[in-house]
């Protein structure tokens, strides 16, 4: 690793000319021992890819650093950054300088505790006319909290923003009094339908809720833009069943985002081990916690530990010991050819990016760009370089620009 220090504009950059840790092209990304060794894929390359062929130099810039503890990032068309912060404030960043703007107004009260807080936060497909954003978080309740998704119009005057006619549009059900797995991510779909993510929150009497219809635990929603749920969605006329559902039987879902395609991918926290990417398709059961790669915090099996079971679909790649996934973007750019086709999931317990390599709907290969650092969210900037969410647990977050080196 070479360091190196530069002016870039206004902006005083660390460039970490970045020869990535694993620059061999033979092996697997992953190394460690399995928590679950017994356990045996499903498939070829369904966990421990092997390397890609060519795996291409990152130089990493800084282009903002000292910001309060973020939770997700969304490119607005100018070129800023709209980014949430956990503790329940939204701000505007300067790419050219890394400043954050003062605190947009008007955001509503969050729950802080634990993982909650004001999460994911994206742009409506008619932004540029309605300047209209979505923005999900814990919100508290009576008797408790859970993820709710809500809209409102982003205003500037005279450098101050604001949320105006915000409106909760959806909200997970039933209401917990838990700290745990809240998810989420928002994606717009081709035809500007809402997939909406969200965790079972975590405890033992509400994990079992990811199986059930009735339950708005572990599932993804997808709904229209006032939160209704859409005509063809596989439950509408389904007795008992939440209308909003798309897919169930998740567990924590902290990534989300559309392919080439316009298809939705989605990768989700497992136990320990069995974080695991899926493409969820209408009416789909994911499995948990009926079966799952992985083990139990305690060491103990989940469930009756199987990781089939008819009627439940296999993940289409695994990782066991886990990499802690929290954002993820499709790569289409030209900057980084070598990743072209790509997903990128950002890593808390890897502690960098992730890239998949697809042939088709199944990982053909794995790299890993160690950052040492948490990534909370990925996105990729109009021109193809990629921006990195970091966190210091518990902590102040970094965004860190990632391009080729030259």
């Amino acid at each position: 690793m070479r360091l190196s220090l530069r002016l870039a504009g206004s902006m005083l950059a660390i460039s970490l000319l970045t020869v990535p840790a694993l620059a061999q092209t033979t092996g697997t990304a992953e190394t460690g021992e399995a928590n679950a060794p017994d356990q045996k894929p499903a498939f070829e390359n369904q966990t421990r890819a092997a390397l890609p062929d060519a795996i291409p130099q990152i130089s990493v810039d800084i282009v903002a650093e000292d910001l309060p503890h973020l939770w997700a990032m969304e490119f607005l068309p100018d070129g800023r950054m709209l980014v949430t912060a956990k503790d329940g404030a939204m701000h505007v960043i300067l790419q050219e300088n890394g400043e954050a703007s003062p605190p947009v107004e008007g955001v509503p009260a969050v729950v802080t505790a634990g993982q909650g807080g004001l999460l994911d936060v994206a742009l409506a497909p008619d932004f540029e006319t309605s300047n209209r954003i979505y923005f999900s978080f814990s919100e508290p309740r009576d008797g408790g909290n859970g993820t709710s998704v809500a809209t409102a119009r982003l205003t500037e005057e005279e450098g101050k923003f604001a949320l105006q006619d915000v409106t909760v549009i959806y909200r997970q059900m039933p209401t917990y009094d838990g700290d745990k797995h809240f998810g989420s991510r928002l994606v717009f779909g081709p035809k500007g339908e809402l997939y909406v993510t969200v965790g079972e929150r975590s405890d033992p009497e509400t994990r079992v809720g990811a199986q059930d219809l009735g339950s708005g635990f572990g599932k993804v929603f997808r709904i229209d833009a006032e939160g209704k749920a859409l005509a063809d969605n596989p439950f509408v006329k389904t007795d008992g069943a939440l209308p909003e559902i798309w897919s169930y039987g998740h567990r924590n879902l902290q990534a989300a985002t559309l392919d080439g395609e316009g298809r939705l991918w989605t990768v989700e926290h497992g136990p320990k081990g069995g974080d695991e990417l899926n493409r969820p398709e209408a009416g789909r059961n994911y499995g948990w916690p009926k079966v799952t790669y992985g083990i139990d915090y305690s060491g103990a099996p989940i469930g009756e530990g199987i990781t089939a079971l008819e009627g439940t679909e296999q993940p289409v790649y695994y990782w066991d010991p886990v990499i802690g996934p929290s954002g993820m973007a499709y790569y289409a750019g030209d900057a980084i050819p070598e990743w072209k086709g790509s997903f990128l999931i950002g890593g808390l317990v890897s502690k960098g990016l992730v890239v998949l390599h697809m042939d088709g709907d199944r990982v053909a290969r794995e790299e890993r760009v160690p950052l040492d650092a948490r990534v909370r969210d990925v996105k990729v900037a109009p021109d193809g370089t990629v921006f990195v969410v970091t966190e210091e647990q518990g902590g102040p977050s970094t965004i860190l620009r990632l391009v080729k080196a030259k």
